[in-house]
């Protein structure tokens, strides 16, 4: 049980801060904005182009889908030089939050 109360303040602690909240609504952001673009672009369903946005953001990659259309593929190559900035930012400013919560008190879990 402490270690899921040490999660849940952790968590709190992170969600709480401004700059990660900027990251993660920004990387949402992107993320809606490129399933939109593929499921106008490609025609994808739009579970297929959401599904399609996470993979390709976060670098897995499975290659299951691909964009078949120029312009698609212009929009692809656009959103994974942003993309990838943009989610190791969050992610990185979620782990440093989470560093920074330890490191100030140890004691706080």
């Amino acid at each position: 049980m402490n270690a899921f109360l040490s999660i849940y303040r952790g968590l709190r602690d992170v969600f709480s801060n401004p700059r990660v909240m900027g990251l993660i609504g920004f990387t949402f952001t992107l993320i809606a904005g490129a399933t939109i673009a593929f499921w106008l672009v490609e025609g994808w369903p739009l579970i297929d182009a959401a599904f399609f946005a996470v993979v390709t953001i976060s670098t897995v990659g499975y290659g299951d889908l691909t964009p078949e259309t120029t312009f698609g593929k212009i929009i692809c190559i656009v959103y994974i030089m942003v993309g990838l900035g943009v989610f190791v930012a969050s992610a990185s400013a979620v782990a440093e939050a989470l560093l920074k919560r330890r490191l100030e008190d140890p004691d706080k879990d």
